[in-house]
């Protein structure tokens, strides 16, 4: 590997702890590929979710796991890879790598950072982990509140970027990837979309299902292990719902009149999907908190999901405006799908979904202003 990779020419370096944080990252290295196409860019990712799904990504020159965080492999790590930048997003702090960056005076940026009061970096004992953000050449944060935390301990480099997100899932409303025959599953229905959704949302979706019969249903879970998806199709009525893979192949008319929801067994497709529904359920509300609920809202529909979404920034917003509603049980989750058989209100709750998408764009180009005048420039 080492033989490979290394080489004099400086690259770009991002990394991402999941697939989440990449799709986050995404318009940023879009924007500098496009700008600077000059500079390689080589991936690291945490976690297998974000490697395996991106390990073959056309614009990076290189993808890899980040290995263990230690002196040693941070020094070998940097050294083959030779950057003239790293960009991490959000989480993702890593003090030997951080501090080998520092040493070097290679630029560091986190970007879509938020802070809460809750993290150790504000504890009286945290001491180490405000050592990690000082390594950092410039902190682009999602709120005030962020620059606000970081203020109090002395962090001075840190400004509001934003969250790229809104840039990525905007971009991806714009041009998102038609599967005829979803499409034609869907006909002239009204469909309700389960994004990501976990064992108790599909438990709650299940009610759902069985009350409303005009509607259709897509629901793509989090998890698509064969048991996972035999307990998800056993929660519904026999012969109500179709695995994707197993239509996939052949004419949406060969699909049986009875059959109202569809599952999709696959990773990859649920960002485009949102295109086909009124509503959309985001999953994970019951366990440790949502998943992505902007790849809803770029699409103009209210977004519903379970009541661990509080240290969510845009789930929260999403809210505020009317946008977004959070439920607790099946009786909430109930009211709220009979509030939203209103077509007034239910276009305008999607309105204030996607004006609020829209309204928070330009984080990227926030950023690449100060890569471009203080790195690329330079």
């Amino acid at each position: 590997m080492k033989q490979q990779v290394k080489c004099e020419k400086e690259r770009i370096w991002f990394h991402f702890a999941s697939l989440g944080e990449f799709e986050q990252g995404r318009p940023v290295i879009e924007k500098i590929k496009a700008d600077y196409p000059e500079y390689p860019i080589v991936i690291t990712f945490f976690s297998p979710s974000g490697y395996e799904m991106r390990k073959n990504y056309a614009l990076a020159e290189h993808v890899f796991y980040l290995p263990l965080d230690t002196r040693h492999n941070a020094r070998e790590f940097i050294d083959i890879i030779n950057p003239k930048l790293a960009i991490f997003t959000k989480y993702e702090y890593w003090y030997h790598y951080f501090n080998e960056l520092s040493k070097l005076s290679i630029p560091l940026i986190v970007i879509s950072a938020i802070f809460r009061q809750e993290q150790i970096f504000f504890k009286w004992y945290g001491g180490l982990h405000r050592s990690i953000l000082r390594k950092v050449s410039q902190l682009f944060v999602q709120d005030a509140a962020s620059v606000s935390l970081l203020r109090n301990i002395g962090i001075e480099h840190a400004t509001i970027g934003g969250d790229t997100r809104f840039d990525r899932v905007t971009a991806n409303a714009l041009h998102p990837t038609d599967f005829p025959l979803v499409r034609n599953f869907c006909g002239s229905a009204k469909v309700l979309i389960g994004g990501s959704t976990w064992p108790e949302d599909e438990g709650l979706l299940a009610k759902v299902i069985e009350i409303y019969p005009e509607w259709k249903f897509i629901i793509a879970p989090h998890e698509i292990k064969p048991e996972k998806l035999k307990a998800l199709e056993g929660l519904l009525p026999a012969g109500s719902s179709v695995r994707y893979s197993s239509i996939k192949d052949v004419d949406a008319s060969a699909i049986s009149p009875a059959t109202r929801v569809l599952i999709i067994d696959n990773i990859g497709m649920l960002s485009s999907l949102y295109q086909y529904g009124k509503i959309a359920y985001i999953g994970g509300g019951f366990g440790v908190g949502i998943h992505n609920t902007l790849e809803a809202a770029a699409f103009g529909i209210p977004v519903i999901f379970g009541p661990n979404y509080k240290r969510f920034l845009e789930a929260n917003m999403l809210i505020a405006e009317g946008a977004a509603f959070s439920i607790s049980n099946n009786e909430e989750l109930l009211k709220r799908m009979n509030e939203l058989q209103d077509h007034d209100y239910l276009n305008q709750c999607g309105s204030a979904a996607r004006r609020l998408v829209q309204n928070n764009t330009g984080a990227t180009e926030a950023i690449f202003s100060y890569l471009d005048q203080h790195v690329f420039r330079k």
